[in-house]
């Protein structure tokens, strides 16, 4: 009896850790949307807009693979990319109005609702990492400017000279967009519309069923008088929650805040029990749409279902889930 007692133990055991090990995982990542259109972007560049993504998307993954929590892989993820001077955020970010380049970041673990968030941060090297650390160590939610950046540094956050984050191609474009000014009114610039969309952004959903979301950002070219856009503020361009979904945003702030847009699309999950990406269409094909703006958000929700929506020509996206489909694109699909 008590070899058969034994053996349905074993059983057991083996059935809960092959059921842990089946849970779904995934991690979906993005580096902005906007006007990119196929043969706007040489292969060079398009070659080291995939190769980045895909490092950002490796390194995040990892962290899942191990059994790492969401939070974690997000974080990873982002400050992969906030690395890579390709992206508008951290190393590469544009230039705001004053010749300063200002950074913006959140985090949101779905488990508990916690969250953190810097803006208008000009010397730390990873904002995504101030943001968890507000989250960790603060006792609040968002911190700005010459705060959040003390709060960093004391917090053994690796800081940065401005001229680390300065590259060419930015230097380029802040000086183009000065000239655009002298003629046209600050939103109507073409010239400008890339820079308005060039944030960075993660979810993932672990191998506990936690999820989490993160975005960072340099915000828009030329931004003026202490712009801060919806990268940093939970609930518009970031939102979390374990009961829902987990989302990241990216396209014309100041619109998605006005929207809420990142916990409208949790509460449609929630509250209206619709698929993650209907509620992301909704959001971004209608709502944001219908107000004439443009942007993209990435979502997963507590079951592994995931949504890259976007009503511009493009949207740097990658994608890995546990089951195996994974993605890295560029563009809008044919």
């Amino acid at each position: 009896m008590s070899r058969v007692i034994l053996l349905l133990g074993c059983m057991v055991v083996h059935a809960c850790l092959w059921a842990q090990e089946a849970k779904p995982f995934a991690l979906v990542i993005h580096g902005g949307a906007g006007t990119i259109k196929k043969g706007s972007i040489s292969p060079a560049d398009e070659a080291l807009y995939k190769q980045g993504l895909q490092k950002a998307l490796d390194a995040g993954y990892a962290v899942l693979d191990k059994g790492g929590p969401a939070i974690d892989a997000v974080q990873a993820a982002i400050v992969m990319l906030e690395n890579d001077s390709m992206f508008n955020a951290g190393k590469g970010a544009v230039y705001a109005a004053n010749g300063k380049i200002e950074l913006d970041a959140s985090l949101m673990d779905g488990r508990n609702l916690e969250a953190g968030a810097v803006a208008g941060v000009t010397n730390v090297k990873n904002p995504v990492t101030a943001a968890r650390l507000v989250m960790e160590k603060s006792g609040h939610v968002l911190l700005a400017r010459e705060g959040a950046e003390e709060f960093a540094k004391m917090n053994g956050c690796e800081m940065a000279d401005q001229s680390y984050f300065w590259t060419e191609k930015t230097r380029r474009s802040y000086k183009q967009d000065k000239e655009n000014r002298k003629k046209k009114t600050y939103l109507e610039q073409p010239g400008n519309t890339d820079e308005k969309y060039g944030t960075v952004g993660a979810v993932a959903l672990d191998k506990q069923g936690n999820l989490a979301a993160g975005t960072s950002t340099g915000g828009m070219t030329n931004k003026k008088y202490g712009r801060i856009g919806d990268s940093p503020l939970i609930g518009a361009g970031t939102y979390a929650d374990n009961n829902s979904c987990a989302v990241s945003c990216t396209g014309w702030g100041e619109y998605f805040i006005r929207l809420g847009m990142a916990k409208a699309i949790a509460d449609r999950v929630e509250l209206l029990n619709m698929p993650v990406d209907d509620a992301a269409i909704q959001m971004i094909h209608h709502k944001l749409q219908n107000m004439g703006a443009t942007g993209g958000v990435i979502a997963i929700d507590k079951h592994g279902n995931i949504s890259l929506q976007f009503n511009t020509t493009g949207m740097h996206r990658a994608w890995k889930k546990s089951t195996g489909e994974r993605g890295v694109e560029l563009y809008k699909e044919n």
